[in-house]
């Protein structure tokens, strides 16, 4: 299969390069030309806008910012809809929302391509690993087909079910991701104001009921003083954004949620959006005026 990979930022451009090292052949597209170039010095082929990368490959994966990025991407001029062709199968590596991966799965069924929304988790250090969870929604043909290529990407590949749901299974992720993030903020500004040494307070709770992701990868970072992404805080945001715009459309109340959202708007409002998501602890240091040790 020939493979095509439409934005190669912090997460796609490795993602792209997994599946170039696995073997497919492939077609590179993005906005800025320093990432194709890289891409294309590894043996990938370079492509002028998204019809020209759809016209010419097998199967086509975009890993844009946000739901209007994929919207242009595929439905504007030179857009990968333009560009369709019998066999051709659309994989969606970004977050976007829901409804929208829904209709974007319609107007390619109008053409006769299988659609998948495949949205990742695992962060930078996943997607350099080819580790990331993959969730999956859309039919199960499409997944079968592309499995070959998931595997160079990810370690775990679910088949959450029909179109938009593998974009609501990671709009539930960002939920906890969230949570876990702020919970850790909290608890390392209190361990330290409160008297304790917040490293051995990790040390401590993080192999009990507190264990999670979150503790097991981000304290060293923070400790270290390096608030650099990883996830960057602005993406979270739009996350949470796509999470509290959708628990409207389908009438959830996510309480803790709306706090959390509130919490990195606060981080976008402070020039923190180019941080790691793990940074909003910067908004718990301003509520209660400390910093944390490093």
């Amino acid at each position: 299969m020939k493979v095509g990979y439409i934005g190669l930022g912090i997460m796609g451009k490795p993602m792209a390069k997994n599946i170039l090292k696995a073997g497919f052949p492939m077609v590179v597209y993005n906005r800025s030309q320093a990432a194709v170039d890289e891409l294309v010095e590894e043996g990938a082929q370079r492509a002028s806008n998204p019809k020209e990368v759809a016209e010419s490959v097998d199967v086509i994966f975009t890993n844009l910012p946000d739901s209007p990025d994929v919207e242009k991407v595929i439905f504007g001029e030179q857009g990968i809809l333009q560009g369709t062709h019998s066999g051709l199968i659309f994989v969606d590596n970004s977050t976007i929302k829901p409804l929208v991966a829904r209709k974007i799965a319609a107007a390619f069924e109008e053409k006769g391509v299988l659609s998948l929304d495949a949205p990742v988790s695992g962060g930078d250090i996943g997607a350099i690993n080819g580790t990331l969870a993959i969730m999956v929604g859309g039919p199960g043909e499409a997944l079968q087909k592309v499995m070959p290529i998931f595997n160079a990407i990810g370690k775990t590949i679910t088949h959450v079910g029909d179109s938009g749901a593998g974009q609501i299974a990671k709009a539930a992720n960002q939920i906890m991701v969230a949570a876990q993030m702020v919970a850790m903020g909290e608890l390392l500004i209190f361990s330290q104001k409160a008297g304790a040494d917040p490293q051995k307070v990790i040390q401590a709770i993080q192999n009990g009921a507190a264990q999670c992701w979150t503790l097991d990868n981000k304290p060293p970072r923070l400790f270290a003083g390096n608030r650099n992404p990883g996830f960057k805080a602005g993406l979270q945001a739009k996350d949470l954004n796509i999470v509290m715009e959708s628990s409207h459309e389908f009438g959830v109340p996510l309480p803790m949620t709306a706090v959390n959202f509130q919490l990195y708007q606060a981080m976008l409002q402070n020039n923190m959006a180019e941080l790691d998501n793990s940074a909003v602890i910067a908004i718990i240091e301003k509520l209660a005026n400390t910093t944390l040790d490093t």
